[in-house]
């Protein structure tokens, strides 16, 4: 774990990107990122299934395997652990470092902050080399509580989480608080238009994710191809070619 949590600085942080399957992944690796989450909505997106349901356990475990064998770190994003059994969210966290994984991230989705913290415990106890990287929900799903955000982000250090995940907190004060009083790296959320990475690293933040953008981005650019294709547009510029494609992603 201590490569990975070595990236994690305060004022210099980790810029995650979220890949959802190999080609994203290897894509990322190779424009020299040195690590890559998952993107749960994408690995559900790429599987026709739906996110946040979870449905993707399997998937997950499989896309796992399968980009951990890239030159670069990979933690992977297991939901709420789809399972609120903590023998078995442990026994998927087993299963994600023995692939190759460096960590996880999973959220509490506003359920009792105590059985958030019982199932960090249970894979601290049974994979304590795992980055674990505890988010809570309180400004994405809640009511964007900063006090809730405090007692919630504590309970779970002090469960044994190595990193606390707040999606949707932008307000720079806010920020600041949860950097002063909680004891472990705070990730957030690249959220465009409301921040930038450097804003974020002034305010003390060490990992910033960008989560479903890159998967939405890649919609979009998919969709925008074909429109200029049909309606004889210009296509954009920058598009790497076949055999430069078939070299990134290598045998």
């Amino acid at each position: 774990m201590t490569a990975f949590a070595d990236l994690h600085r305060p004022g210099d942080p980790l810029l995650l990107p979220n890949a959802w399957d190999h080609a994203s992944a290897a894509a990322l690796f190779c424009a020299g990122f040195p690590a890559v989450g998952t993107t749960s909505l994408g690995v559900a997106g790429a599987n026709g299934l739906p996110d946040g349901a979870g449905r993707t356990r399997a998937e997950t475990i499989a896309l796992t395997r399968l980009i951990t064998s890239l030159p670069g770190m990979v933690t992977v994003d297991i939901e709420s652990g789809f399972s609120s059994d903590p023998a078995e969210v442990a026994d998927l966290a087993a299963q994600l470092h023995d692939a190759g994984a460096v960590g996880v991230n999973f959220e509490d989705e506003m359920g009792a902050p105590e059985v958030h913290c019982g199932l960090i415990e249970a894979i601290k106890r049974r994979v304590p080399g795992l980055f674990v990287n505890a988010r809570t929900d309180t400004y994405w799903l809640g009511g964007s509580s900063l006090d809730e955000t405090l007692v919630r982000a504590e309970s779970y250090v002090d469960a044994g989480a190595d990193g606390i995940f707040v999606p949707g907190m932008a307000d720079p004060d806010e920020i600041s608080a949860v950097v002063d009083r909680i004891d472990a790296p705070l990730n957030l959320l690249y959220l465009p238009g409301k921040h930038t990475v450097s804003d974020l690293a002034a305010l003390g933040v060490s990992r910033i994710s960008t989560g479903s953008l890159l998967f939405r981005a890649a919609l979009h650019a998919t969709v925008a191809t074909a429109l200029a294709v049909r309606d004889e547009q210009p296509v954009a510029s920058g598009i790497p070619g076949y055999d430069e494609t078939v070299k990134l992603l290598g045998p």
